[in-house]
């Protein structure tokens, strides 16, 4: 019987072996974009379940956000200074797996310091989920990342059971990059 947390990535009723190959190059595509983002601010990654886990930090940077119909550029927070960014890629293709809801808490000497929901973020080159944090100096940090059930619905009676239960990581002693980015 199927591991319902691993993709099986077989042919079925609503896929054939073509479009499985399209999504692998989907996924190298987006793969190719983490390790280019792994190469200025550095990555840690872990499979859990059916997916692949990263983490990497960098300098607190500034983002546009939609109000009132339009997009406001806004500066980081008073304080921040960390930029926390996961990833997080299907196993079996690759391909970044959207509409998840993403938790990471940071821990120091095994006590939390804190723990924040990761929104999406779209990026021109790499999808992801982060936020802006203030931590106290560059560690090292604990961090654990909690993924939930995705969110979207799933065709294909063979390949459609990805995702079904969350999954959870955890990255020790990871050194966080801090700084601010201002880039207006």
């Amino acid at each position: 019987m199927d591991d319902p947390a691993t993709p099986p990535m077989r042919t079925g009723d609503e896929i054939i072996p073509r479009q499985l190959d399209i999504a692998a190059v989907q996924g190298e595509a987006y793969r190719l974009a983490v390790e280019a983002m792994a190469v200025e601010n550095g990555i840690r990654e872990a499979r859990a379940g059916g997916y692949l886990i990263g983490f990497s930090t960098g300098a607190a940077e500034g983002t546009y956000a939609a109000r009132d119909g339009r997009l406001v550029w806004t500066e980081p927070p008073p304080g921040a200074n960390t930029h926390l960014t996961v990833v997080v890629a299907d196993a079996g293709d690759g391909r970044f797996v959207p509409q998840l809801d993403v938790t990471l808490t940071v821990l120091s000497d095994g006590d939390g310091l804190f723990t924040t929901d990761l929104p999406f973020l779209w990026h021109p080159f790499l999808h992801q989920y982060g936020t802006n944090a203030r931590v106290p100096g560059e560690g090292p940090f604990d961090v654990a990342v909690r993924v939930g059930v995705p969110r979207f619905v799933r065709q294909d009676p063979v390949d459609g059971r990805h995702f079904a239960e969350p999954a959870e990581v955890s990255f020790l002693e990871v050194r966080f990059r801090t700084g601010v980015r201002r880039r207006r």
